[in-house]
């Protein structure tokens, strides 16, 4: 199968691209990539908990659309075009309170104006924690 992506991925140029940011903040990190998706992993801990002890959901949707927009943005000529976020909904499924999730974004459409996005959260044990859906629209750069 070609890649879907537009040019070499870089972990560390992607990692670096995200430091002071939430990105950062939340501990993400881009950890694999392959010819359709990207893949990144998010501690958690207190950085990402409700005030239950559990993985937040809003830290899980951020986990998604990080490496939704993310992997689209490989996809376009960033000179001309950027992936910005449309609409995004996510099942938490399992609790976590401690540990590592690791999130693997796959393309399902890669189109000229939108892009579709399922981003899968596991946990160490490869047991879905959330299943996320990003849809997100190809715009002139500039103009996010």
């Amino acid at each position: 199968m070609p890649s879907v992506f537009r040019h070499a991925v870089s972990l560390d140029a992607l990692n670096a691209l995200s430091a002071d940011t939430v990105i950062s903040q939340l501990g993400i990190v881009f950890s694999a990539v392959g010819d359709d998706w990207l893949q990144a992993t998010m501690p958690v801990d207190a950085r990402t908990h409700q005030p239950y002890g559990i993985l937040h959901g809003g830290a899980s949707v951020v986990l998604a659309e990080t490496l939704g927009s993310s992997a689209g943005n490989l996809c376009v000529d960033n000179s001309q075009q950027v992936c910005v976020g449309l609409e995004i909904n996510a099942n938490h499924v399992r609790a976590k309170r401690e540990g590592v999730v690791t999130g693997t974004a796959r393309a399902v459409h890669v189109g000229r104006s939108t892009q579709i996005w399922d981003i899968r959260i596991e946990d160490e044990q490869a047991r879905l924690v959330c299943t996320s859906r990003l849809t997100l629209a190809v715009v002139a750069a500039g103009h996010g």
